[in-house]
């Protein structure tokens, strides 16, 4: 299962610890780090025992992008929906897909730094987000609590995971990460030429387009086309203003 746990800017050497011995009770084993603010494997190791085959084989990234390039689908958490719209799921409704996406190519589930989560600019990278019910009072989640809470939910559906369905013969698999956003580049840019943000916050109606797409399963041929027509509109703007 190519499924990886993802922890943006951890602040606390404990919360990862906890957060690998979460992944080690509910049988998850790839953990990427994005910037923490400290890594020891051996203190690791020292706080949650028996997790050397998680912690020696962890993945360090100096960005979350670099983090999410391959995904195919990019699940974040949040303690709360926010203002803007997005595709916002329970941990229950979404481990099913999560397990299935995780058969079909990289899935990655990611969760923020500990005094304030994910940021907006984040969570706009997300096809998905995650919001696990708490009491109103009282509902922020301890990091090393959310991973275990998603991790349970993915071990419950593991018993009932549906078979893949067939795929076309010239499919190459979903849209990595990387993809997508060279897809919303030449998107933006196509729009921008044809003056579409004339009227329009531009940041608003691409984290509209990334909620639309989020709801979708694009492969990367689908990908490649749409972002095909957003450089090929703004190509298109340039010549004729350049008169060529």
């Amino acid at each position: 299962m190519r499924l990886s746990i993802v922890l943006h800017e951890p602040q606390d050497l404990v919360n990862i610890a906890a957060a690998v011995r979460a992944m080690a009770n509910m049988g998850l084993r790839r953990l990427t780090v994005v910037n923490p603010a400290e890594f020891d494997p051996w203190r690791i190791t020292g706080i949650a025992h028996r997790t050397e085959h998680i912690v020696e084989s962890v993945e360090r990234a100096g960005s979350l992008e670099e983090a999410l390039a391959d995904a195919t689908y990019v699940v974040g958490t949040s303690a709360r929906p926010r203002t803007a719209q997005r595709n916002y799921r329970r941990p229950r409704e979404l481990a099913p897909r999560i397990l299935r996406r995780a058969g079909e190519g990289n899935v990655a589930i990611v969760f923020g730094r500990e005094d304030r989560g994910l940021s907006n600019e984040a969570l706009d990278r997300c096809d998905e987000v995650a919001v696990i019910p708490t009491a109103q009072e009282y509902s922020s989640l301890n990091l090393a609590q959310a991973v275990l809470l998603i991790a349970y939910e993915l071990f419950l559906a593991g018993a009932g995971e549906a078979e893949s369905l067939p795929v076309g013969k010239r499919s190459l698999g979903p849209a990595t990460h990387g993809e997508m956003e060279e897809m919303f580049g030449a998107l933006e840019q196509g729009l921008d030429r044809v003056d579409f943000f004339k009227a329009r916050k531009a940041e608003s109606v691409m984290r509209t387009v990334r909620t639309v797409f989020g709801r979708t399963t694009l492969d990367a041929h689908e990908a490649r086309l749409i972002r095909s027509m957003g450089y090929e509109v703004r190509n298109r703007i340039d010549r004729e203003s350049s008169g060529t």
